[in-house]
C-alpha cells in the first residue's frame, strides 16, 4: 500500500513509518521541517506540508491508500488547542477533496472510559501536565465521528513510550485496556505494530479502538 504519514518525525510517527517500510509498504512522511526526519529507505520519501490547510493536505495525500495523522497537540510559538482542532477539520476536508484514502488518527488515552461514564482524563490521579493535550485529543474525536470519510481513531494505552517490539498486544474499543495489576501500557514500537495490523486488516472502520499489554 501507499501510506502518507503526518507527524513522521515524532515518537509514534517514526515507528509507524519504520514498521510500514519493514512490511513492504511505500511511505511518504509529511512534516513542517524535513530536516528533523532521519529515515533512510528506498521506499520512503519526505515532503514539507501543512496539515492545517485542506488544500495542502489534498495535494500531499492524493493517490495514497492510507493517511495517518500522527501529529500531537503543540503549545509552542503561540499555538494552542484550537490549532489541533483546525488540523482535524483540514485533514478531513483534504481527504474528502481527493475522494479516496482511509484516515487513521493517533488519539490519546484520556478519552477512554475507566468506569461507566468516567473518562481517564477526568480521574483524580490523571497528571495535570498531560490534561491539556488529552482534553484536546478528546475534543477532536467528535469531529472525526461527524465526518463521512473512512476514519479510525486509535488510542494508545495510558502509558506509551519507546521500548521493545514484541508484536504482542490486546485490543479494546472505548474502554482503557489494563492488565491484572490495573496497569495500562504499551511500547511505541508495539503501538506501531497494532496500527499497521489495522491498516492491513481494516477491523475498525469509522470506529475508535485501543491497544495495550
Amino acid at each position: 500500500m501507499k501510506i502518507a504519514i503526518f507527524g513522521v518525525s515524532g515518537i509514534v510517527g517514526q515507528r509507524v513509518a519504520r514498521e510500514a517500510l519493514d512490511r513492504g509498504h511505500e511511505v511518504k512522511g509529511i512534516v513542517r521541517d524535513t530536516t528533523r526526519v532521519s529515515i533512510s529507505h528506498p521506499n520512503f520519501s519526505v515532503e514539507e506540508g501543512n496539515i492545517q490547510d485542506a488544500a495542502s493536505v489534498a495535494r500531499q495525500v492524493a493517490g495514497y491508500d492510507v493517511i495517518v495523522n500522527a501529529t500531537a497537540p503543540r503549545y509552542a510559538a503561540g499555538e494552542g488547542p484550537q490549532t489541533f482542532l483546525t488540523a482535524a477539520n483540514a485533514v478531513i476536508e483534504g481527504v474528502k477533496q481527493v475522494g479516496s484514502g482511509r484516515l487513521i488518527v493517533v488519539g490519546g488515552a484520556g478519552s477512554l472510559e475507566v468506569a461507566p461514564g468516567v473518562q481517564l482524563v477526568d480521574t483524580p490521579d490523571f497528571p495535570e501536565a498531560w490534561k491539556a493535550g488529552a482534553s484536546v485529543l478528546r475534543d477532536a474525536l467528535p469531529i472525526y465521528k461527524a465526518s463521512d470519510i473512512d476514519w479510525t481513531f486509535f488510542c494508545p494505552a495510558a502509558l506509551i513510550q519507546p521500548g521493545e517490539r514484541t508484536g504482542k498486544y490486546r485490543l479494546g474499543t472505548d474502554q482503557l485496556v489494563t492488565n491484572e495489576q490495573g496497569e495500562s501500557s504499551i511500547s511505541a514500537e508495539d503501538f506501531a505494530v497494532a496500527l499497521l495490523d489495522e491498516v492491513e486488516k481494516s477491523q475498525f472502520i469509522r470506529r475508535r479502538f485501543t491497544a495495550a499489554y
